[in-house]
């Protein structure tokens, strides 16, 4: 029995020996080779998967600033839409001619203010202050007369409570019946108004 003496390789040629050398050689070598090219591709499979998480995470935490960015910006958009329809309310709308001169009658009543002279409306037209505003614009030519502070109390004030209507080309000159208790003025001015859209 060639493996009697617990030496299986005992009782082989010496030729026999390096052949069943070589095959383990050969088989422990490819064994190596398989073990190597399996390990390394699952490294770079997840190595690949480490770079592609990493993106992952960063296109989300960029998505979630976006949608924080979203939050605000639709925030601040109602607020805006808010405060434009409450300016949108008091804009002049329908009859021009009526909503200026009853919007100046109605505003001027607390001061001691005369505006008997008004001329015809002047649009709606385009807004020549700014391209593609989407207002249009009406002016009217107003002339009165008031004591220097007076008027200068309106004015301001007149342009504070309105902010959609401007004064322009304004001019004044002294009246000669000036009495001695304060000094008074003729003037003209020309009064433009954002006009409301008709949609709104």
């Amino acid at each position: 029995m060639p493996f009697a003496g617990g030496y299986p390789m005992k009782g082989l040629t010496k030729q026999k020996k390096q052949q069943l050398l070589l095959v383990g050689l050969i088989t422990a070598a490819a064994l190596a080779a398989v073990w190597l090219s399996l390990i390394s591709t699952q490294q770079n499979t997840l190595s690949e998967i480490a770079v592609k998480k990493a993106e992952a995470s960063k296109k989300l935490e960029a998505m979630g600033f976006e949608i924080q960015k979203a939050d605000v910006v639709e925030s601040r958009l109602t607020e805006t839409s808010q405060k434009l329809g409450k300016l949108e309310e008091g804009m002049a709308s329908g009859d021009l001619y009526s909503w200026t001169i009853n919007t100046l009658r109605q505003f001027k009543l607390p001061y001691k203010l005369d505006i008997p002279h008004f001329s015809q409306i002047d649009g709606p037209k385009d807004y020549n202050q700014m391209l593609n505003f989407p207002y249009k614009q009406a002016s009217i030519s107003v002339g009165g007369s008031a004591e220097f502070l007076e008027f200068g109390r309106f004015v301001a004030d007149f342009e504070n409570q309105f902010p959609h209507m401007r004064i322009l080309n304004l001019t004044l000159e002294h009246d000669a019946g000036t009495s001695s208790e304060g000094e008074k003025l003729n003037f003209k001015m020309d009064i433009l108004t954002l006009v409301k859209p008709s949609g709104s």
